[in-house]
């Protein structure tokens, strides 16, 4: 029997991308989010090709597009700002697919969440799953607020962190801390900003992306391997300390961040589910399984990728048990490829490896990227 009705676990990129995919693929779609404001948690969000590929299927690129900013072209300086190299990409996603851009967070989750309404998915705010009954024919759950239901297929797209994840895979691994940290802040963007900079070559990784025609977000990447935790009302002027070595557009970043910048800092962690990624007739998708770091990009695009590829396997009319099989077998490689690449990349940043070896390290997994979903 094909699948018809699907819970969807969590609202953040991964869960919506899965409830419009599978709204439009025929399904009666129900996503429960537990934040009541259910709101997008950080400032900008990078995005490549592969990512881009999937807002395009999905049926909301020319709204990211619109609403961020997109381009060709990356610039690596070093410490001090001075331009080293600059680098174009092919439109290698096709002529109308940008290959590398930025958004700011809680505008692409608008988007999303507009794009999920609109394909007819019933989105609830404030709800947890507090008991999960297996069938042979699909799963029934209650609800946080008493209430039950019962579906051909649930969908845990809960987050590094899921509650869906513990409850049903209670023996399963953690997330594991990589040795890095990431600070993030939203800056006003110059004019002159119209690519994405990385700056090398300081005790630490930063970068600037454009987001919007007149914001641009800012990430820095420390070593930490004692994984210190840091007081929130601390972030403003430690961020600032780091990035003290820095001259260029960073420096003038620097002397602007306030309690408008957004700052936001976080551990860097990775997490690979071991198959299967399903019990019964629930399923984890997004970071949930597969958690990757941001040195390619891609963690929010694999999510996404998630969502896109639910959609073709539920056009397909596979029963759910086969559904959640081959939604594994399409998805499980690639996906500890892009998490395996991306904590090897740390790895050699925390090395102070040779920036030519960092980039063909990237080349590589960018090569794997371009393939199908």
């Amino acid at each position: 029997m094909a699948v018809e009705s699907v819970l969807v676990i969590g609202g953040g990129l991964g869960g919506l991308s899965a409830a419009v995919a599978l709204a439009k693929g025929g399904c009666r779609v129900r996503l429960i989010e537990r934040n009541p404001d259910w709101s997008a948690l950080g400032a900008g969000l990078t995005f490549n090709g592969a990512t881009a590929r999937a807002f395009k299927t999905i049926g909301v690129l020319d709204e990211v597009v619109a609403a961020g900013a997109v381009h060709g072209m990356s610039d690596i300086c070093d410490s001090d700002g001075t331009l080293l190299t600059t680098g174009s990409t092919e439109m290698v996603f096709g002529p109308d697919v940008p290959v590398l851009g930025g958004i700011l967070r809680p505008v692409v989750h608008r988007i999303m969440v507009a794009a999920a309404r609109k394909a007819g998915v019933e989105c609830v705010p404030a709800l947890t799953v507090a008991e999960w009954i297996e069938h042979r024919d699909g799963v029934a759950v209650r609800f946080s607020d008493g209430t039950t239901g019962r579906y051909d297929l649930a969908i845990g797209a809960d987050g590094l962190m899921s509650s869906t994840r513990a409850q049903l895979f209670p023996d399963a691994p953690g997330p594991e801390f990589t040795g890095q940290g990431c600070w993030r802040a939203i800056a006003p963007r110059p004019a002159s900003v119209e690519t994405s900079i990385l700056f090398l070559g300081g005790r630490h990784k930063v970068g600037l992306n454009p987001v919007s025609r007149d914001q641009m977000y800012l990430f820095l990447l420390e070593t930490v391997p004692d994984n210190p935790w840091y007081d929130e009302a601390d972030w403003p002027a430690l961020l600032r300390g780091k990035l003290a070595e820095f001259g260029g557009y960073v420096a003038e970043v620097r002397e602007g961040l306030g309690p408008d910048s957004s700052i936001n800092y976080r551990p860097l962690e990775t997490l690979v589910m071991p198959r299967p990624w399903y019990r019964g007739h629930v399923l984890l998708i997004g970071d949930a399984a597969h958690a990757t770091t941001p040195h390619v990009g891609f963690g929010a695009g694999l999510a996404i990728e998630d969502g896109v590829v639910l959609g073709e396997l539920v056009r397909e009319g596979l029963p759910a048990g086969e559904l959640v099989e081959a939604f594994t077998d399409r998805r499980f490689d690639r996906c500890r490829n892009v998490v395996e690449g991306s904590v090897a990349l740390g790895e050699l940043e925390m090395r102070h490896a040779p920036v030519a070896d960092q980039r063909a390290l990237s080349r590589s997994i960018y090569e794997m990227i371009q393939e199908p979903a």
